[in-house]
């Protein structure tokens, strides 16, 4: 066995597990195990188990920082973790700084862009103050870790990654439904992706962990990891894979950062409140079970509710409130709501509009595509045909409207800015 692969367990580590006291409530129990779970391997009942057993387990997460922002996707799997530290259990919480210079090519139709150190180091900035919003990293009695996992990838010689790489075969490799969609596609798969789920699951070998938590666009990675736990410390990792969020309708993702959409947490309140309103209806039960702490009690009266004929626009307008009262404040999620309903349900023009240059010879249909509001000049046409768009306040039908400077061109209800010329 290569000598630089194992990495043991801190003296440190032991000594809170010691004085640390593990909650044995079977109600939180439960719920911390079905809440947002889709799948938990090898079995639910070997975990619970463990967690009844007052044994301190140690639950990670990692996050690769593909961007500079954590979305409410993401504010899922924190939420999780959150339930597993207030029963007494160690959190470690992995920035992927080095697997990220890989590239993840979990659930991709093609080879995810490697990013570079400097990308790296530009994403993370904010990272912890974004996670911060959820977990307590000011707890001293439970304190949790926030770790990166260049600490020991980037000492693992070209020795230490043919031993990793021996533990799987080609075939496991390609059975990943990714990879076998891209073969099956004939897309080209490159080797160093085979190195992702090798880096990841190296990640449980070195903080010896016993639970993982990740999206179910995870599995093949964490099982990784309990492949090699196993190899090298002959020991069991359970897996959590929590569920994803997505439009129940189309199956589509409702946040993803390489997709570039998603509501951050970063987000300003307004630009928050906003962008939640902007989801389906379909998505909305979801949403108030995966990324609120409302309980499931509290969530199911409101499902009846919606169930009953309720508009789910207002429903809708109290996950937003829900949603923003979490990473602002209750003063903020209401002006944000008095905000929406002034701009957005009356039809009023925001205060805060943002200012669109038009360039030389640029047509109205053009900037509209260029800024975002409308993929492509079909689509504004159809928008024009059907009478939503109008300038200064009046329906148009034709991008051969003269625009002044300081036009206002709303798009749909939810769309507006100001040309400049």
């Amino acid at each position: 066995m290569a000598t630089g692969l194992l990495k043991e367990t801190s003296s440190d580590d032991k000594l809170i597990s010691d004085m640390t006291k593990v909650v044995l409530d079977p109600d939180k129990i439960d719920q911390a195990l079905t809440r947002s779970v889709a799948e938990i391997l090898p079995t639910p009942e070997g975990l619970k188990q463990q967690l009844t057993s007052g044994r301190r387990l140690t639950f990670y997460l990692g996050i690769d920082p593909t961007a500079d922002y954590i979305h409410l996707g993401h504010s899922t799997n924190y939420l999780m973790l959150e339930r597993f530290h207030q029963l007494g259990h160690k959190i470690i919480v992995l920035i992927g700084d080095f697997t990220a210079m890989i590239g993840d090519p979990s659930d991709k139709s093609s080879m995810r862009v490697q990013l570079t150190k400097e990308q790296v180091l530009k994403n993370l900035k904010t990272f912890k103050s974004q996670i911060g919003k959820i977990l307590d990293f000011e707890s001293t009695d439970n304190p949790i870790e926030f770790k990166f996992n260049s600490e020991w990838l980037s000492k693992l010689t070209f020795e230490d990654s043919v031993e990793l790489a021996s533990n799987f075969t080609v075939q496991q490799m390609l059975e990943r439904d990714s990879f076998a969609k891209r073969i099956s596609e004939n897309k080209p798969l490159f080797v160093h992706e085979f190195f992702y789920p090798l880096m990841q699951g190296y990640d449980s070998v070195a903080m010896d962990v016993d639970v993982e938590i990740g999206g179910t666009d995870q599995t093949f990675n964490m099982l990784a990891g309990r492949t090699l736990l196993k190899r090298y410390k002959s020991k069991e990792k359970y897996i959590i894979a929590s569920t994803l969020l997505v439009n129940p309708e189309t199956g589509e993702k409702l946040m993803s950062k390489s997709l570039g959409t998603g509501v951050g947490l970063d987000l300003p309140a307004k630009e928050m409140y906003f962008k939640i309103m902007q989801l389906p209806d379909a998505g909305i039960i979801q949403c108030f079970i995966d990324c609120t702490r409302l309980s499931l009690d509290q969530i199911g009266q409101i499902e009846l509710r919606l169930q009953s004929g309720v508009n789910p626009r207002d429903i809708k307008q109290e996950l937003a409130t829900e949603i923003v009262t979490m990473y602002h404040s209750a003063k903020q999620a209401e002006q944000a709501q008095a905000e929406w309903t002034s701009e957005v349900s009356q039809g009023n023009i925001a205060k805060d509009i943002r200012n669109i240059q038009l360039g030389p010879n640029e047509s109205l249909t053009e900037v509209i595509v260029r800024v975002g509001i409308a993929g492509s000049k079909s689509e504004v046409r159809r928008l024009l045909a059907q009478g939503g768009i109008k300038v200064d306040q009046n329906k148009i039908g034709s991008d051969l409207t003269k625009l002044e400077d300081g036009s206002i061109v709303q798009v749909g209800k939810k769309h507006a800015f100001r040309i400049v010329l």
